[in-house]
């Protein structure tokens, strides 16, 4: 297997949490006592990255520790996290974004099954749920196995779960578009998924379906307690 690297985005403030976030960053909120950021971290240890990157912002001090428990762990700090949006994660990580085939995901998910890391990815992708109905959420549009959109909302569609893949030569595109992005008064009001969709023409993307019980997205309180009931007291 080629050199792989991975960077977490971790520096949201995780508001949706309250209160639980008030005081500990939602990457670091325990599942069954598993911080969830070490749930997408030890999935990528048992893959094999060579290094795995964690950018931070939010209570960034509390998330040292990772550095020390895991050696392939480096961190990174966004100091643009509280004035845009998470095009600065990847801003922020440079030219580690194009220099190998890499992972990029949400930090805040809960991983039950590290299996979904496993085996040979040859192409692009984004890691999807399918979702029969309508969703308001971040979808992809296809054509035959190829993405053609990333944006919100669709019918009978894959869902985003926060997990993505990219070959070095198409990481260093979406790095390249960022750049210029940056350059244009807006980019900070952007999801770094629109620089993709942006891209799509240009890169063959696909999925790499998984099922809703193998990775949890995880924004409320209620949803925190519907996994995991010692939570039901912030109900």
């Amino acid at each position: 297997m080629s050199k792989e690297t991975a960077i977490l985005m971790a520096a949201g403030l995780g508001t949706r949490m309250r209160p639980i976030t008030e005081t500990t960053p939602k990457p670091l909120v325990k599942v069954y006592g598993t911080p969830m950021i070490e749930t997408v971290i030890n999935g990528f240890i048992k893959r094999g990255v060579d290094q795995i990157y964690i950018v931070l912002g939010y209570k960034k001090e509390q998330f040292s520790y990772l550095k020390e428990k895991y050696p392939n762990v480096r961190l990174i700090e966004n100091r643009e996290y509280t004035e845009k949006n998470n095009i600065s994660s990847l801003k922020a990580a440079g030219d580690i974004l194009g220099s190998a085939d890499c992972f990029v995901c949400e930090a805040d998910l809960f991983v039950s099954d590290a299996s979904i890391f496993e085996g040979v990815i040859d192409k692009s992708c984004y890691f999807g749920k399918m979702v029969k109905g309508h969703s308001g959420d971040w979808v992809f549009d296809m054509e035959g196995d190829r993405i053609t959109r990333v944006g919100v909302g669709g019918d009978d569609l894959y869902n985003m779960v926060g997990i993505s893949y990219w070959k070095q030569s198409d990481a260093k595109l979406i790095h390249d578009s960022i750049e210029e992005a940056y350059k244009h008064p807006g980019h900070e009001k952007l999801y770094w998924d629109e620089i993709v969709d942006k891209e799509i023409r240009n890169i063959y993307v696909t999925i790499r379906p998984v099922n809703a019980d193998q990775i949890v997205e995880i924004d409320t309180c209620s949803e925190l307690a519907a996994i995991d009931p010692s939570y039901k007291a912030f109900l």
